[in-house]
């Protein structure tokens, strides 16, 4: 696990804190629905990034005779727990909220205050949101945005990103609805802005489950893994042909791979032995994600 990932959650983490019980303090003096959703969020988003740092020290664990390819996999069952938490808690409650004062509006006092938070708010998360978006960008290196986030195999960093700009759009709805309210006069636009958030932290929760869901179950290594992998193996001279290369990663940085090559009929024991040696040598350092490798060796076509 990078050190940056690590990095990018305690930055989220310090700023959902500060801004958690800052909305916190608003909310108890305005009343207001849609700061009570940004409340509840940022608090989501707090225990989110615990859950994220649990995971990767869970990760970090040693392999074991219950478990002989590690404990990689640990990162993956949390993020995916993450998003389980922001579908649940974050947009069920923040929705239930926005219905409940649009039943019942109510007037939001002190709203000045709102401004205040918000606009800290904003200051607090946009911080947070530009650090991961750096880090994203520099692990992401030749790929877009998009194409990182699916061929990603660690999901910690994009999960902190996806979470602050899902926050901060959160936070321009709130601001626009305390603008709107004291404008039009209107309660209705409180919880409207309220069920807006839930709905944005659902599309934010069902999109992580989703990017999560094939790491969790055992998702193959990248093209160019794949790619290289046979690449390799066909360069040597005993090496008539590479059939299945099957990959799959047991962690952001563990790939477990099992190579069939079918060798030369005049191929010995011997040379067989040296050149899967070799082949296991030269990937590992092509590719240090490769932590593992079986090579199933299969007899030439008879002529």
């Amino acid at each position: 696990m990078s050190t940056s990932s690590k990095k990018v959650i305690y930055a989220a983490l310090a700023g959902n804190t500060l801004i958690a019980i800052t909305k916190g303090i608003a909310t108890s003096f305005t009343g207001s629905s849609a700061m009570l959703s940004e409340t509840i969020h940022s608090m989501v988003d707090t225990g989110n990034q615990l859950l994220l740092l649990y995971g990767i020290k869970c990760a970090k664990k040693p392999a074991n005779e219950q478990f002989p390819f590690g404990h990689g996999k640990e990162i993956y069952f949390w993020s995916f727990i993450v998003a389980i938490l922001i579908f649940a808690v974050g947009a069920g409650i923040s929705i239930y909220e926005g219905i409940h004062n649009l039943m019942k509006p109510e007037p939001i006092t002190d709203i000045y205050i709102n401004y205040i938070v918000l606009l800290l708010a904003m200051a607090f998360e946009g911080a947070a949101w530009y650090f991961a978006l750096q880090e994203f960008t520099r692990a992401k290196g030749k790929w877009g945005y998009i194409e990182a986030v699916k061929r990603g195999k660690d999901p910690s960093i994009f999960m902190v990103l996806f979470e602050d700009s899902a926050a901060l759009l959160g936070l321009a709805v709130a601001f626009l609805s305390l603008i709107l309210g004291q404008i039009t006069g209107d309660l209705y636009w409180d919880g409207i802005a309220s069920i807006i958030i839930g709905l944005i932290l659902a599309g934010t929760a069902t999109w992580l489950a989703y990017e999560t869901k094939g790491l969790l179950i055992g998702e193959s290594a990248n093209k160019e893994v794949i790619n290289g992998i046979r690449k390799c193996a066909q360069s040597h001279s005993i090496v008539n042909n590479v059939h299945e290369v099957l990959t799959m990663h047991m962690g952001p940085d563990f790939v477990l791979a099992n190579i069939s090559i079918e060798f030369t009929d005049s191929a010995v024991t011997g040379e067989i032995e040296s050149t899967i040696a070799a082949i296991d040598k030269q990937l590992k350092k092509q590719f240090p994600v490769l932590k593992r490798i079986f090579v199933e060796a299969e007899a030439g076509a008879a002529s």
